[in-house]
């Protein structure tokens, strides 16, 4: 299986499905809003996310025609991070994925009303019957979402983020912060495929676990890369987490060490898909994919 292949055309099946939903709005918003969203959403990306909702649905027989209206609302969510990281108030980054940030082509204004406008457009997506007939099942991929999203995730770890310029964090702060501002959507990629397919629990807490271990994995290896990658390569600015003074596991375990923590996630996230057999091959590509990366 040539991994990177899978991941290309399925992420260019994400990018026409969100293309659709934009479309779908287009005549009812506002500019520059819209262009501001459609410039955030179809600014290219891995889609590692979406991918992980499909892949794990699959693997319970889910279609990908229904499966990807979740994928697409978790990627929705996650560009509305994307956009307001990169704010002035908190990352203050000039440059994603490659092109301009969005504040700086639209204005802050313009950037932050996107964001609000692709969060709720998240929700709105799980909340439509054409995501999935049961509405138990949408009721619970917006639950999961959200808890993933909120407070307890990815907004609360990017208030620790922000707030360790100003402390010292142990090593366990410093993973506590990074699996709720990384790790929780992608954990909440792959319990989504499982909702979708109504898979039991012993199947849900396996793929939880793969998503937990994938998600500590993904922040390394961005840890790693900002340090030994080029701005071009990665299509953002390096070595900010290093000038701010905030900690990430490669100042506490070395460059090597945080390769061999990065090779032991991999293990990790692998060995919790054991019981699936083959059904789970793009899964392990998926950890080989983030363990060896380079941009």
């Amino acid at each position: 299986m040539d991994f990177e292949a899978e991941l290309k055309a399925t992420a260019k099946r994400i990018d026409e499905q969100l293309a659709a939903i934009i479309a779908a709005i287009e005549a009812e918003t506002p500019e520059p809003l819209l262009s501001a969203m459609r410039h955030a959403l179809l600014g290219g990306g891995k889609r590692l996310r979406p991918f992980l909702v499909i892949a794990s649905a699959a693997m319970f027989g889910t279609a990908e025609s229904q499966a990807m209206r979740a994928a697409a609302a978790l990627e929705c969510l996650h560009c509305y991070s994307l956009v307001h990281d990169d704010l002035p108030a908190m990352d203050d980054d000039a440059l994603r994925r490659g092109r301009p940030t969005v504040h700086v082509v639209y204005g802050e204004a313009a950037a932050i009303l996107a964001g609000d406008a692709l969060l709720t457009l998240a929700f709105e997506i799980l909340a439509d019957p054409l995501t999935f007939a049961d509405p138990l099942v949408r009721a619970e991929l917006a639950l999961d979402l959200a808890r993933a999203a909120g407070s307890r995730g990815m907004a609360g770890g990017q208030m620790l983020d922000l707030s360790a310029g100003l402390t010292e964090p142990s090593q366990a702060e410093t993973m506590r912060m990074q699996h709720m501002k990384t790790g929780c959507l992608i954990e909440h990629a792959c319990a989504a495929g499982a909702i979708l397919g109504r898979a039991g629990e012993p199947d849900r807490d396996r793929l939880r676990r793969y998503g937990a271990a994938l998600g500590a994995a993904f922040q390394i290896a961005d840890d790693l890369l900002d340090r030994e990658a080029s701005e071009a390569e990665l299509g953002k600015a390096t070595g900010k987490d290093l000038e701010a003074g905030k900690a990430t596991l490669v100042d506490f375990l070395g460059i090597e060490g945080a390769r061999e923590h990065l090779a032991a996630l991999t293990d990790e996230a692998c060995d919790s898909l054991a019981p699936f057999g083959e059904r789970a091959a793009l899964l392990r590509g998926a950890a080989r994919f983030v363990r060896d990366r380079r941009h």
